[in-house]
């Protein structure tokens, strides 16, 4: 079994559960999927909601896991609680942002190479631009999971916040369920789909890696010519 697929099997056997316990675990994946922490992948989520809105697979298995229909699973009910629970996340993340924005930079941030000027930048980059920042920034998958923390460090505006969310996640959501109505019949193209998930998943990973690693070495490579400089200023 993948890594995506295993992730994608905890998260079947938490949306089949019968009747509003389903939409609940939706709402509940999304949120914790849009808050970001643990990362949970709303392209696994989504889709199984669609194939459980058209009506099951037909008696077939994901990931070793049957997906019946279930009646309560329709088009309505399915986008109120993705897009409800995506920006329930979203507002926890944007108040966690908001409050502990300055904090992080000072005892936490410099663990991953921010400094306080990197705050003021975001600040004056939300001021100017911040509410189409989070609609697009929605589309995209993995950085729409992260962008409420810096959406509330820089202090943008509450309502917009939730509106610009609420407007980036709708198509998203639609899009993503919809290919689960649609992949619910070709189950093989869903495995394949998993399988692709994992290979972006990796390379995410690996990206990530390489920047932190390249990220503390500049840091270390400043550090000694700061520490070079003063060893080296004259004396009185």
């Amino acid at each position: 079994m993948s890594l995506t697929g295993f992730v994608a099997a905890i998260i079947i056997r938490a949306l089949v559960a019968s009747g509003p316990a389903g939409l609940g675990a939706l709402f509940a994946l999304m949120a914790v999927e849009s808050f970001g922490i643990p990362p949970l992948p709303s392209e696994v989520i989504l889709p199984v909601a669609g194939i459980i809105l058209a009506g099951g697979s037909a008696g077939s298995t994901i990931e070793g896991v049957s997906i019946p229909g279930d009646p309560w699973f329709t088009w309505p009910t399915v986008m109120v609680a993705a897009v409800g629970g995506g920006l329930t996340g979203a507002i926890i993340g944007y108040e966690l942002g908001r409050v502990l924005g300055l904090p992080f930079v000072h005892r936490i941030g410099r663990r991953f190479g921010l400094e306080e000027k990197d705050l003021q930048r975001a600040q004056a980059f939300f001021d100017r631009r911040g509410p189409i920042t989070v609609l697009v920034a929605r589309l995209v998958p993995l950085v729409r999971a992260y962008i409420s923390y810096p959406a509330g460090a820089a202090k943008m505006n509450r309502p917009k916040f939730a509106v610009y969310t609420a407007i980036g996640a709708t198509p998203f959501t639609y899009v993503l369920v919809y290919l689960g109505v649609v992949l619910g019949t070709h189950l093989r193209a869903l495995q394949l789909f998993f399988q692709a998930l994992d290979i972006l998943v990796g390379v995410g990973l690996v990206a990530f890696l390489v920047y932190a690693v390249l990220r503390l070495r500049k840091r270390r490579q400043r550090t000694e010519q700061e520490t070079k400089g003063t060893s080296a200023s004259p004396e009185g």
